[in-house]
């Protein structure tokens, strides 16, 4: 039973390591999309400028779809 409990343990620890790697990585990606929509809306904007801005009202705001990898130490382990 300990042997049982020590492989579970382990187990265990690999997984919240493997947490946390994806969820810092999730945070960057989430990151770079968030950079990159900001570039579009941009330049959608600078060609939009002749009075034409409600292009910039069809690009979808990526922080409520993303909302869970705000804030990734609210959820437990």
């Amino acid at each position: 039973m300990e042997r049982l409990n020590s492989k579970l343990y382990l187990q265990n620890c690999y997984i919240m390591k493997e947490n946390e790697r994806l969820r810092k990585k999730a945070q960057v990606l989430n990151q770079e999309n968030q950079a990159l929509l900001s570039e579009l809306k941009q330049k959608l904007s600078k060609t939009n400028s002749k009075g034409n801005a409600a292009a910039n009202n069809n690009i979808p705001d990526l922080n409520l779809s993303s909302s869970s990898t705000q804030n990734p130490s609210s959820s437990s382990n």
